[in-house]
């Protein structure tokens, strides 16, 4: 990455960069980092991200996009420790590649990706409307909603911030505040700056930044909200199919709902607009989700 590259990001964006620049160790074999801003486990996000980025540079024929990726979440990685992600080549060819990627921690499996690159070609295109909601100029930023709930939402308020986040509905919090309930999520994102061309920054970042909001939905249908109420989650498996090439450091509306919850788990599921509409990738989320209401 160039000087040029790196004007006007911010710090966490450059902490994010650095994250997914994966150190080679050995054919096949990728070493990842954890952020300085530590959480109990390592961050979904971060594993899709770094995951993405291993399968990619492990391409040797042409250099199709990626056009979809199925995760599971095997064990909680430990923050303490780099993580190794380890590469099996399925299929090697110029239009089509496919990745098994693991990463490892002590020798065990934590998180499993199934990576499927495909050249984009003409067909049969259509595609549901993007949602009519403000933009994101009209819409205060994330430090904005967390002033008076620092103390109650102190982790999310500690994390890396590399997204720009801008909220088009209240988030949960908020929504619990008001006595409410919100059966859908609206959230504008781009990367806090901007990124190299190189399309799988792009993607890499956009995979991070899927694993956030993306349960939102699953608690406010039920007036809940992360921080308040006594909640565990934890993704169980996550899915993204890219349609069309986008770029991240630019505005993209992040819809999502959860359309069932059952069996102490729950689905959210989401798509990625650019601004002018277009429906850039879709994702869907498998999570854990277990409510403890208060004694009494």
């Amino acid at each position: 990455m160039t000087a040029d590259d790196a004007a006007g990001r911010s710090k966490d964006l450059d902490a994010l960069l650095e994250l997914l620049d994966l150190e080679q160790r050995d054919e096949d074999v990728y070493i990842g980092q954890h952020p300085e801003q530590k959480t109990a486990r390592t961050f979904g996000g971060q594993l899709l991200g770094q995951g993405v980025v291993a399968a990619t540079r492990s391409l040797t024929r042409g250099n199709p996009p990626v056009h979809a990726l199925h995760a599971h979440f095997i064990r909680g990685g430990d923050v303490a420790k780099p993580m190794e992600y380890h590469i099996t080549r399925l299929r090697d060819g110029k239009p089509f590649a496919n990745r098994q990627v693991t990463a490892r921690q002590d020798g065990e499996d934590i998180f499993t990706m199934l990576v499927a690159f495909q050249d984009n070609t003409k067909g049969l295109e259509h595609a549901i409307e993007s949602p009519s909601v403000p933009y994101p100029e009209e819409l205060p930023e994330l430090g904005e909603h967390f002033k008076g709930y620092e103390d109650q939402i102190a982790l999310f308020v500690n994390a890396l911030h590399p997204i720009d986040i801008r909220f088009a509905n209240d988030p949960t919090w908020k929504v619990r505040e008001a006595g409410e309930k919100l059966l859908k999520n609206r959230v504008w994102m781009r990367t806090d700056g901007k990124l190299p061309d190189d399309p799988i920054w792009h993607v890499a970042a956009m995979c991070y930044a899927s694993d956030t909001t993306v349960l939102d939905s699953i608690i406010t249908t039920h007036g809940l909200s992360w921080g308040i109420d006594r909640l565990f989650a934890a993704t169980v498996n996550h899915s993204m199919w890219f349609h069309r090439e986008f770029r991240f450091d630019e505005w993209l509306l992040y819809a999502t709902e959860s359309p069932v919850a059952a069996g102490s788990r729950g689905i959210g599921s989401g798509r990625f607009f650019t601004r002018d509409g277009v429906l850039a990738t879709s994702v869907v989320q498998e999570a854990l989700i277990k409510y403890f209401p208060p004694k009494g």
